[in-house]
């Protein structure tokens, strides 16, 4: 990835142990502003724990981590830097995560209204654009128990970009989906990527990361072991 211009991700040298043991081996990457970064690797190849290194959920050894013109440093970060990042870098898990008490809308609201203080109408404008974005604006008003798991999953989409962020971080997504959901959830993530979000995506679907990817990454016992165009590393 020599001569990359618009890095948006950089990772050196990223060490992270778990009970003496390496979880992540001097692992290090390019990511591009408007590229899709695809992690895949065998389960327990840390993938997922890299992911998570990217928001500032784990706390890592060694090396040092940018993102989105912020820089997390070895032994942990600040609260008001984390909060920072997690502004500018967000993150969609395997589980969605909704709040059940809340309408589809609500959920999507929320994070723009309490954490930037956004408008009550602003907030819902973004909501209900965001909602449409997903194909769900019939369901603004549904409690998240009455949605499929690849409705629920697109609200949390949506409710990752309602927070403008310049990064995505999807760990797994349609992992807890049959394919039918997965092809549904997919479709939004290929879109965001046409569209020229920057998205960082830990999956197994290789038919994904075909259509996808900028930049595949394989990992391997913590180490990456390839990377390159989804040409050069997927089979």
């Amino acid at each position: 990835m020599k001569g990359m211009a618009n890095r948006m991700i950089e990772v050196d040298s990223l060490t992270k142990q778990r009970a003496g043991r390496p979880v992540l081996d001097a692992v290090s990457l390019r990511g591009t502003e408007a590229g899709v970064t695809v992690l895949v690797g065998a389960s327990g190849s840390g993938k997922s724990t890299l992911l998570r290194c990217l928001n500032g959920l784990e706390i890592f050894e060694g090396g040092s981590i940018t993102i989105a013109g912020h820089r997390l440093a070895a032994g942990g970060q600040s609260t008001v830097g984390l909060d920072d990042l997690r502004r500018d870098v967000g993150m969609v898990f395997q589980q969605f995560n909704l709040f059940p008490h809340l309408s589809v809308l609500d959920n999507v609201m929320l994070a723009p209204r309490v954490v930037s203080k956004l408008p009550v109408e602003e907030a819902r404008s973004r909501a209900v654009d965001l909602l449409d974005r997903v194909g769900l604006s019939a369901f603004a008003a549904a409690r998240p128990a009455t949605l499929s798991g690849g409705q629920q999953q697109r609200v949390a989409i949506a409710r990752a970009l309602a927070m403008r962020p310049r990064v995505m971080l999807f760990d797994e997504p349609t992992s807890a989906l049959d394919p039918t959901m997965t092809s549904e959830v997919l479709e939004v993530i290929v879109d965001l990527a046409k569209g020229g979000q920057t998205m960082v995506v830990v999956t197994h679907d290789y038919g994904f990361a075909k259509r996808a990817a900028t930049w595949v990454v394989e990992l391997a016992a913590g180490r990456v072991i390839r990377q390159g165009t989804a040409t050069e590393v997927l089979p």
